[in-house]
This record gives C-alpha cells, structure tokens and sequence, in this order.
C-alpha cells in the first residue's frame, strides 16, 4: 500500500504579515516558514510524500529553499499554486500519485507535532475524513454585521479547527470537484457539503497559525528554545 501524502499549502499571499515577500517565504531562525512546517510533517514516520504547493512567481525560491535544508526522509516536490487556496489544494491533489490518503497542511502552522499528524491520518483511514481541532477556552458570540450579538452558542461544543486535515484521497478530489472556485477556505466544509461525517483529532494549542507579526515573534522564540523544551 502507498504511504500517505502530504499537501504543504505555501501559495499564499499571507499580507497580513506586511512582510516583502509571501508569507511562507519569510525567514524564521534561519529558514523560510514553510520549510519548519515541511520538516513538523516530515516527523510523522507514515508520510511518505509530502507536495509543498509554493507561490507561482516565487518557484524557483521554493525549490531551492527545498534542496538547502534537505536531505529529506521522504520524497518531496514543489509545484505551483494557484490564485486561491482552492485551487492550490487542487494542484497539490494532481501531483500526490496514487496515495489513497492525504493530509492537507497550512505552511503556517509550523509547529504541529508527529503524533498529532499520526492521529489524524489513522482517523482519516478509519472514517474517511478528520481535522485537527482544539476546544474553544474563551466564549464564541456570533456577531452581526451591523456589530450586535445574534447568539452564544454552549462553548462545550465548541472547537478550532486547525491542521492538517486528513482525507481519503477519493474523498477530497469528489469533493473539490463538486465545488465552485472559492466556496471554503477550508477543506473538511467542501467534505461536510458531500454529506460525509468528519471526526475530530484533538490538536494543541502549539498548532498555532503565524498570521501576524506577534505570531512572528512568538515563533521565532518557540525556535530559539532547546528542542527539550518545546
């Protein structure tokens, strides 16, 4: 059986950095970002590709940014992303071969650990479909535009959906196809549309998405820790 595949999603603009380049392309203790999220799933010893999906008009950047801080235990390759995350998740599925699973990474979630990949991808090809999420610890209020409140859901049922999120392969490409450009910015919402259950894998809170220049900061001091203490 094919070793499951990974798809590093690194297309993105990422402007609420305000960095000069895309955001999976910003150095971080001496690489770029999405090279610390290539080497968090490369840990996980059941992935055996990992398709890093890089910003068109930064490919060469990408690839070579892949070959500097290689060797790799597992195949890696870098293709082209599209103009929305979609489209790029498209691209990556064309290029995993006959992997019957996937897992679907942000670039920007560099920290997420081996054994929480592990679970999601033994969840994955139990059910056939799992995120990593982790409970919501404050109270979520669903706002109004115009600024009031309209509900407060029970927090208890209540979770942050992360990444990766881990498909049979079959699955996912139905239902990309099923849907038009940039219906979700999330992968498991175009499984849901299908009518398929998704289970939960718990994440935590170390999974954290770099989206600002606090998020910024803070990576770089997790990075500048001893790897005992991460």
């Amino acid at each position: 059986m094919t070793s499951p595949a990974a798809i590093l999603v690194a297309a993105g603009p990422g402007s609420r950095l305000g960095a000069d380049r895309p955001k999976a392309l910003v150095d971080i203790a001496g690489a770029p970002l999405f090279v610390h999220a290539l080497r968090a799933l490369i840990r996980a010893p059941s992935v055996g590709l990992v398709v890093v999906v890089a910003p068109p008009d930064h490919l060469d950047a990408a690839e070579a940014a892949v070959r500097s801080h290689g060797p790799w235990r597992a195949q890696v390759t870098v293709v082209a992303g599209g103009a929305e995350r979609q489209e790029s998740v498209r691209h990556g599925l064309e290029a995993i071969g006959d992997a019957a699973v996937v897992a679907i990474h942000d670039a920007a979630r560099p920290f997420v650990s081996a054994d929480v990949v592990e679970a999601a991808l033994a969840a994955a090809i139990r059910y056939g479909a799992a995120v990593v999420a982790v409970p919501a610890t404050d109270t979520v209020k669903h706002v109004h535009p115009d600024g009031w409140i309209e509900a407060t859901p029970p927090r208890q049922h209540m979770w942050l959906a992360q990444t990766p999120q881990v498909f049979q392969a079959d699955l996912i490409r139905r239902a990309h196809a099923a849907a038009p450009a940039a219906a979700a910015t999330d992968d498991a919402l175009l499984v849901e549309r299908l009518g398929t259950r998704v289970y939960v894998v718990r994440g935590n809170p170390e999974n954290r998405k770099i989206t600002t220049r606090e998020d910024l900061r803070w990576a770089e001091w997790v990075l500048a820790q001893p790897p005992a203490a991460r």
